[in-house]
């Protein structure tokens, strides 16, 4: 009977444990919500400041970062002007670039900035918190020649 005790007692402790980490996690993730405001706020610093910005738009300045939302910005031809976790991106034509499942994602986004302004679009990225290729869906607005997009993870 104790051996069932303690058993239950383990099982139940693993129980609370998971679902704390569980909500836990779920708290260090951006929302919707968040990833308009903040693609909101890139725009305005791209308004503002015109190529100036983009300085502030990559990593590692977390100006425009928080948690895994983090901004990116291209022009009308795929060429990455501003990332805020990769800075290695920054100048190189990513409009050929391919997610795992074969999705030109890039030359999507030029095409949807061109036909909507604003709109949200789904992908496949690596997650910068787990480091694993992820379900994700990117904000996008294009203000004048360029495209400012921030992106939340589908877990």
């Amino acid at each position: 009977m104790i051996k069932k005790i303690r058993f239950l007692a383990a099982a139940l402790i693993s129980v609370l444990a998971l679902t704390h980490s569980v909500s836990f996690a779920a708290g260090e993730r951006a929302n919707k919500a968040e990833a308009e405001a903040m693609v909101a706020k890139g725009v305005a610093a791209v308004k503002a400041k015109g190529d100036g910005a983009y300085v502030d738009l990559t990593a590692p300045s977390k100006t425009f970062v928080d948690r895994d939302l983090y901004l990116v910005v291209y022009d009308i031809t795929g060429k990455c002007l501003a990332h805020g976790q990769n800075p290695k991106q920054v100048g190189k034509d990513l409009i050929n670039l391919k997610d795992p499942d074969g999705k030109e994602f890039i030359k999507e986004r030029v095409e949807l900035a061109s036909s909507k302004g604003k709109f949200w679009q789904d992908y496949k990225f690596t997650d910068p918190l787990t480091k694993t290729v992820q379900a994700k869906q990117a904000y996008c607005e294009k203000v004048g020649n360029v495209i400012v997009c921030g992106g939340i993870y589908k877990l």
